[in-house]
């Protein structure tokens, strides 16, 4: 079944405010509505596609579900049902200039409300079957579990019993990203598919690396000497390696060094963030009697 754009159904873009989204949906209904088509099938089709488009894009949470998920997601968690509950077409319709909006035609048959019209078939209305409830499972990981992909078991309750489920955490699932493991969620009451399972990670903190995003930083101390005459140091990668950084001659303090491609992978790509290293020059608390000699003399000379 192919994926429902309800942007382009409504000819819109993603970033439409809700006045927008129902300007366009009027200016099509008026086109389109089944007592302006006549019996045209096309455009019976054409208006409920409208419809449902609008009963989506005009609710705030259905609007973020969609956004989110995209239409294959969101098709998953909305029935048909679930896309009109609550949606009230008379008062949109009359609203419109459409009369009362509790008659329509539809193949030579007049049905007595909206909701009839959207959902009349040969057999008459489908019984409701509504979807179990999605779970969101949020899991901790670590830096070095994100950057190599791991797996893990949780353990659900689920109808007082738990159940082990093991799951494999690719590689770049930083805070906030999802896994989803169909039917993995809460049983239907009404004799649907299950819910879905979402695993959404949640990066632990590191005493070490700092994150954002997929970029990682870190602090370098180096001495004075260093800063001032050009020096290699070590660090330390997420990957458990050992690099050389060139620290050129006349290093400010609070310098930011990148290196490109060593931070953490985004997830479903072979693409990397970058590794960025703050320079700070360590300044000693006290200097022995030699120590001030030499810097008397680097001051003479105007350093």
């Amino acid at each position: 079944m192919p994926e429902k754009d309800y942007y382009k159904i409504l000819g819109l873009d993603k970033s439409v405010s809700g006045d927008e989204i129902k300007k366009a949906y009027r200016k099509l209904a008026m086109k389109y509505h089944p007592d302006h088509a006549k019996g045209d099938k096309s455009a019976e089709e054409k208006f409920k596609k409208i419809s449902e488009a609008y009963a989506v894009l005009s609710n705030t949470e259905k609007r973020k579900q969609y956004d989110e998920f995209g239409a294959s997601g969101f098709n998953q968690r909305y029935t048909e049902d679930d896309i009109f509950k609550d949606f009230d077409f008379s008062n949109i319709f009359r609203e419109f200039g459409f009369g009362s909006g509790n008659s329509f035609r539809r193949g030579g048959a007049r049905h007595s409300s909206a909701n009839d019209f959207f959902f009349a078939s040969s057999s008459g209305r489908r019984a409701v079957q509504r979807k179990g409830n999605d779970i969101v499972y949020e899991l901790p990981l670590t830096l070095h579990e994100v950057v190599s992909g791991t797996s893990k078991t949780v353990n659900l309750q689920n109808n007082g019993r738990v159940e082990r489920i093991k799951v494999k955490i690719p590689k770049g699932m930083i805070t906030g990203k999802k896994i989803r493991l169909l039917g993995k969620g809460e049983p239907s009451h009404s004799g649907g598919p299950a819910g879905d399972l979402f695993i959404q990670s949640k990066v632990i903190n590191d005493t070490f690396f700092e994150v954002k995003d997929y970029n990682i930083y870190i602090n370098k101390n180096i001495k004075i000497t260093d800063a001032l005459l050009g020096a290699k140091v070590p660090i330390s990668t997420l990957d458990n390696k050992t690099l050389n950084l060139n620290i050129s001659q006349g290093t400010a303090h609070k310098t930011m060094m990148r290196l490109s491609g060593l931070g953490l992978p985004q997830m479903n790509s072979k693409a990397r963030g970058d590794l960025f290293v703050r320079i700070h020059i360590e300044m000693p608390s006290e200097l022995t009697s030699e120590q001030k000699k030499i810097i008397k003399k680097l001051a003479h000379t105007g350093i």
